[in-house]
């Protein structure tokens, strides 16, 4: 591009300055410009394939095709960080586009921290898992339980390190969908462990209301526009209901079960790691945002909740063939 052109440009961004500061970078006049110049230069007519005088210059990596950057998607990107440093020469707040910050890309990953700790969080719960497996004996009651809780956390881990590879449609449904079947399950794992000792009728029962709880919600949302605000009131609803369940069982537990505290400490500190998404800023050295601090601290907080189902497991097989007498909130 030459410095006529910059300058150009650079004085139409001025011009526009009072609508594009109250807008997110891909909303700008600048950004739209810029992606249609580069796609109607370097790229083929369906803006998959990269022109062959474009090649050299963007020196597309094996992990960039392997997960599918396209000559559209790299035009993007590059327009992306022309857009933020017109932005940051001019004093301006760093803007977001679609509805995110500026990453840095590492290796074909549009989120590289994001993606590091997801991965991480698998490999805890993996390692929890198995720890859980040595502890317990299988014949323990809620042995299944903590079963259902690592299979559903493993699979929503490994669909939040995807979609923060590559943001499509498809993963960033599959991530939405699958992180709020973690919340969900730990609400289920926790009404299951209040009626342990009731009918295996009434526990089938409810186990096919969460089923069909959740694949209806699943329909609702692959179907139509995805609404993130609604999404995360019933994340925050459904953990809320779960969190108080437990407190609820913590207080009357209190005396005879001091392990309670275990669980008790989850909730409090995993609701203190929640505040972080109320955090928003640029991601530091363009890799580290909220989001990610998130993920890193969610890590260290699996073990709580693994040591307290080893040890409640443990508790309850010595108590299974005591009689009579049980409660609620056993």
């Amino acid at each position: 591009m030459s410095s006529r052109n910059l300058s150009a440009i650079v004085l139409l961004l001025g011009a526009l300055v009072a609508a594009c500061q109250a807008s997110n970078g891909d909303r700008t006049q600048f950004f739209h410009n810029c992606r249609q110049n580069c796609e109607r230069t370097n790229c083929s007519a369906d803006g998959l394939e990269i022109q062959e005088q474009a090649v050299k210059f963007y020196q597309q990596s094996v992990f960039d095709r392997l997960f599918q950057w396209s000559c559209a998607d790299e035009c993007q990107y590059g327009c992306m960080w022309r857009t933020v440093f017109a932005f940051f020469e001019r004093g301006w707040p760093i803007p977001q586009f679609y509805g995110k910050w500026p990453f840095l890309r590492l290796l074909g990953m549009q989120e590289p921290a994001s993606v590091i700790f997801s991965c991480l969080n698998f490999v805890v719960h993996l390692r929890l898992l198995r720890k859980f497996r040595r502890e317990v004996r299988p014949d323990s009651p809620c042995y299944m339980l903590t079963h259902i809780f690592a299979v559903t956390s493993l699979n929503g881990w490994i669909w939040s390190a995807i979609f923060h590879t590559r943001d499509f449609p498809l993963t960033e449904l599959l991530d939405y969908a699958f992180a709020y079947s973690i919340i969900l399950c730990s609400l289920y794992v926790m009404v299951m462990r209040m009626l342990h000792r009731y009918s295996l009728f009434l526990r089938g029962v409810i186990t096919l209301a969460f089923l069909s709880y959740y694949i209806n919600y699943f329909a609702y949302l692959s179907v139509g526009r995805f609404n993130y605000a609604f999404n995360m009131m019933v994340n925050v609803a459904t953990g809320v209901i779960a969190a108080v369940g437990w407190f609820v069982w913590c207080h009357f537990v209190r005396t005879r079960r001091p392990y309670f505290r275990r669980i008790l400490r989850f909730y409090i500190l995993m609701a203190l790691a929640m505040s972080l998404e109320l955090l928003d800023f640029p991601p530091i050295l363009w890799i580290l945002d909220a989001h990610a601090l998130w993920h890193l601290a969610t890590i260290p907080l699996a073990s709580l909740y693994y040591d307290f189902m080893i040890e409640d497991c443990r508790t309850l097989r010595k108590e299974k063939a005591a009689a009579g007498g049980y409660s609620f909130y056993n």
